[in-house]
Parts: structure tokens; C-alpha cells; sequence
């Protein structure tokens, strides 16, 4: 036995240590979530944005969202942004939208936004609040993995203004609200996704709303793309948005827009190998993203609608690592007793939007692209277990029969990776600690990052439930 593996062990018997709390528990009974439905005659849409890049970026100790643990950031490339986008109709009712230059939130840190926010949101008539991160490995820890263990990587101080700064930007996005016209396009890139893990299956969709006020003033995009950004590498030291910031600056040098973006299912796919370098991929990936978003023009105008239902589940954790990083406080979700190897989940949140006949569903984590779209499962022969794809859930797309369907990935919660059954591999002493090697010797290491192998079935059951209650 070596060292990793009298680790693995000890952080078994730390995990059910932990789970104990719960033990005489019942796993939560979950309300079924009610849609809402905003109608008007027109839209309605506020932006509002800030720069979070700490002043004491340089002199004070920030670690690195991304790669390797206990990495400080020890220079600057480009800045961290929050926006936020209200986006309603003449109603005086809608949703706000926000997009976080970050790595991820988790659950219970939105929770208190929200209820900052509790006020506002009866004044305004504000039905939903959705926190998208765009998650850049080379941003600043909000999730605490990767700090000096057993410490958390978080700065208590920059976690605070984060949280504060999305409530604030809610309310100003709302100030601003102009009544709009909104678009909605899409465009294939394909040459700006690069998926290195098999089945080498990925979506190149880019999607595009575009919000364009009556008075003539600044027009509102919001952007959607399946890449991860972490284009930066593991090398990296230097504060940067990734790819999102030089795809922003690109469409602003052709004109002044206010602009969003999420990330779609970027399991295994990052920005395509436009340049060797890993800064000038992160340039030019960024850049060709923003010349694809600016030559849209297979758009439609929406008619202004929204329904929005918010559902509330339990992810079960099997992952032990997660759970004792949960236990240290290293980072926070809301724990409940769940169906799981440990017998612990955490409360989670997959939230549906219909923006005038447009699906999307946010994903609390990092979707691999066969979960969500047919035909990337592998067979018996080409998957890592050898088991057939009958193995997998639905495809997402599939659940709510939409082709197209749009996902908001790394929003309202942090779950990690998710991955199909027939390609989940641990390690055999070492499980979610070290990287599993399947039959053909290639090397897992998104397992590690997971939930569990209960993840994508979970996450699938729950979008089915979305969908049957729409039904009714």
C-alpha cells in the first residue's frame, strides 16, 4: 500500500464521519416548482456592469482558480467582470440574468444574494435570479479547492464583495430597463471547438439574443458558447477572463454592446487550436468567437414571453474527496441526507427559461456534450467499461425534444463534472483521489471532479420532472 492509498482510505472513513449528522434523517422530499409565465406586449431589458479585479491584486495573496492547488496569482493580463441583464416586458415582470468572470458559486453562496435581494424582488416583479459563471481557470478561487489544504483558497473579503456586487448589479440593471425588440441567432463554429477526450463528441453552436432598444442606445447580447475557458494553461499565473474577454473586446471594436456569455456543455472541449501559444489561443480563439457572434444573421425576432421554472433537487455525493473538503468548510453547499455511497447530497438547482419560444435549462456544473445531444454516446466497443450505451440517461435534448436546446452551464450552483455511465472510471485503491485508467490505458481525470456516477442520471431525471410538469 503507498502513501495515496492510506489517503484514500483515510478520506473514506473522514467522509462517513462527516455523513453521520444525517444518518436519522429522511432524504428531502423536494416540492415539484411551478412555472411562471410573463406576457406583455413588448420586452424590456436593463445592463449593468462592473470590474471586480481586486486594487490589491499584486500585494495581497489570491490563489488560482484552476489546475494545480495553492498557485498565487502574480500578475495581470485582463479584468474579472460581473454583468447583469433584467430582462422582462411592459408587464413590469421578468427574470435577471447575470454572468460572473469567476470559476463558480456554489448554491449556498446564491442563496444569500437571493436573499439580499428578497425586497427587491417583490417590488420589482423580479420572478428568477440566475447566476451564470463563466468559469476561467485563470480567475481567482470562489469555489475553495484551491487553496493550501487543509485551508480553503477563498478570500473572505473579495467572496463578500462578489456577492454583494451581483445584488447591486441586479438592481441597477433594473434601473436602466428600456423597452426592446429581442433576436435570437445562431452560428456553427466548429473550427472554435476542440474536444480532446473520446468520444470526441461536441456542440458547436454559437447563440446569440440581442436585445435592441427603441430609443437607438447601446444594444444588450447575450452570448452562449460550448468552450471551456481554460486556455490559459496550467502554467499560468496571470489574472485573466480567458477567451470571453478578447471575444467582447473584438465585437465592442465593431460597436458599442453590452454583453453576457455562459458557457454551454464544455465537458472535455476547450476553444479550438487556433494558435500554439496558449495566450495567443486565448486571443484568438476569443476573438474569431467575437467575428462569429458580430456575423450572425440567421435571426429571428421573439415575441415577448418568458417562462421561467426553478426546480430544486438533491444531487447525491459519492465522491468522498468533495464531501471531506465539504466537512473542512473548504467550500459550502447545502447538505442533506441522499441516495448516495456516502449517504449525503446537497441540494441543487436546474432552472428552465422559454424567451419567446427559445428553451434553455441551466446546469449546476460542467455537462459533458453527449448528455445533452443524441448521437455522441459511445457503444460496448468504444466505451471505457465496455458497457453499451443503454447504460446512459436521455439525452437533454431529447427530454425536451428540441434539437437546439440551450444550455447554461456553471449556473446557480457548482457540481462539478458530468459524465455519461458507460465512460466513468475510478481508480481502484484510489477512487476520486488519482485518475482511473480504463481498457484501453487512457487516463480519467473528470471523474475526480465529479459527483458521482449518479450524476448525469440525476441531472436528467430532474429535467424530465421540469418537463412533465410544463405538461400539465
Amino acid at each position: 500500500m503507498n502513501g495515496l492509498d492510506t489517503v484514500s482510505k483515510l478520506a473514506d472513513k473522514l467522509a462517513k464521519h462527516s455523513a453521520k449528522k444525517f444518518q436519522d434523517e429522511n432524504i428531502p422530499d423536494i416540492p415539484v416548482g411551478s412555472p411562471v409565465k410573463i406576457v406583455g406586449k413588448k420586452f424590456a431589458a436593463g445592463f449593468a456592469s462592473r470590474n471586480i479585479t481586486p486594487a490589491d491584486l499584486l500585494t495581497k495573496t489570491y490563489r488560482m482558480a484552476g489546475y494545480n492547488i495553492a498557485k498565487s496569482i502574480t500578475g495581470y493580463l485582463d479584468p474579472l467582470t460581473i454583468n447583469a441583464m433584467w430582462l422582462g416586458t411592459d408587464a413590469e415582470r421578468g427574470i435577471m440574468l447575470v454572468s460572473c468572470d469567476l470559476i463558480g458559486l456554489t448554491g449556498y453562496d446564491l442563496a444569500l444574494v437571493r436573499e439580499e435581494l428578497t425586497d427587491f424582488c417583490k417590488i420589482t416583479g423580479c420572478e428568477n435570479i440566475t447566476v451564470s459563471c463563466t468559469h476561467t481557470h485563470a480567475g481567482i478561487d470562489t469555489m475553495g479547492y484551491w487553496g493550501v489544504l487543509p485551508k480553503t483558497g477563498k478570500d473572505k473579503v473579495f467572496q463578500n464583495t462578489v456577492l454583494h456586487t451581483i445584488a447591486d448589479l441586479c438592481k441597477e440593471a433594473y434601473m436602466h430597463r428600456k423597452p426592446g425588440r429581442l433576436f435570437y441567432g445562431k452560428a456553427h463554429a466548429p473550427e472554435l471547438v476542440h474536444r480532446w477526450r473520446e468520444p470526441y463528441f461536441s456542440n458547436d453552436l454559437l447563440h446569440r439574443f440581442r436585445f435592441v432598444p427603441d430609443d437607438g442606445t447601446t444594444e444588450t447580447w447575450l452570448l452562449n458558447f460550448g468552450a471551456h475557458p481554460n486556455t490559459m494553461g496550467g502554467r499560468n499565473r496571470m489574472l485573466s477572463a480567458d477567451y470571453p474577454c478578447y471575444m467582447r473586446r473584438e465585437i465592442n471594436k465593431a460597436k458599442e454592446t453590452n454583453i453576457l456569455f455562459s458557457v454551454s456543455a464544455i465537458g472535455a472541449t476547450d476553444i479550438g487550436n487556433v494558435a500554439k501559444n496558449n495566450y495567443k489561443r486565448a486571443i484568438l480563439g476569443g476573438e474569431a468567437l467575437g467575428r462569429k457572434a458580430l456575423g450572425i444573421t440567421d435571426e429571428k425576432e421573439l415575441s415577448p414571453n418568458i417562462t421561467v421554472l426553478s426546480q430544486d433537487f438533491v444531487m447525491p455525493i459519492d465522491n468522498k474527496v468533495l464531501a471531506v473538503a465539504n466537512y473542512a468548510r473548504i467550500f459550502n453547499t447545502r447538505k442533506c441526507k441522499a441516495d448516495s455511497a456516502l449517504g449525503i447530497g446537497f441540494i441543487s438547482n436546474i432552472t428552465y427559461f422559454n424567451i419567446g419560444g427559445v428553451q434553455i435549462l441551466t446546469m449546476p456544473g460542467e455537462m459533458f456534450p453527449e448528455l445533452v445531444y443524441p448521437g455522441g454516446y459511445c457503444n460496448a466497443e468504444t466505451s471505457s467499461t465496455g458497457e453499451s450505451a443503454d447504460v446512459n440517461p436521455a439525452p437533454l435534448s431529447e427530454i425536451m425534444e428540441d434539437e437546439e436546446l440551450i444550455i447554461f452551464g456553471v449556473t446557480n450552483d457548482m457540481a462539478g463534472y458530468a459524465l455519461a455511465p458507460n465512460d466513468f472510471i475510478l481508480h481502484k485503491t484510489q477512487p476520486f483521489l488519482s485518475r482511473g485508467t480504463d481498457r484501453f490505458g487512457r487516463n480519467h481525470y473528470h471523474e475526480t471532479n465529479s459527483c458521482g456516477i449518479k450524476t448525469g442520471q440525476t441531472i436528467a431525471d430532474t429535467v424530465l420532472r421540469i418537463k412533465q410538469t410544463l405538461s400539465e
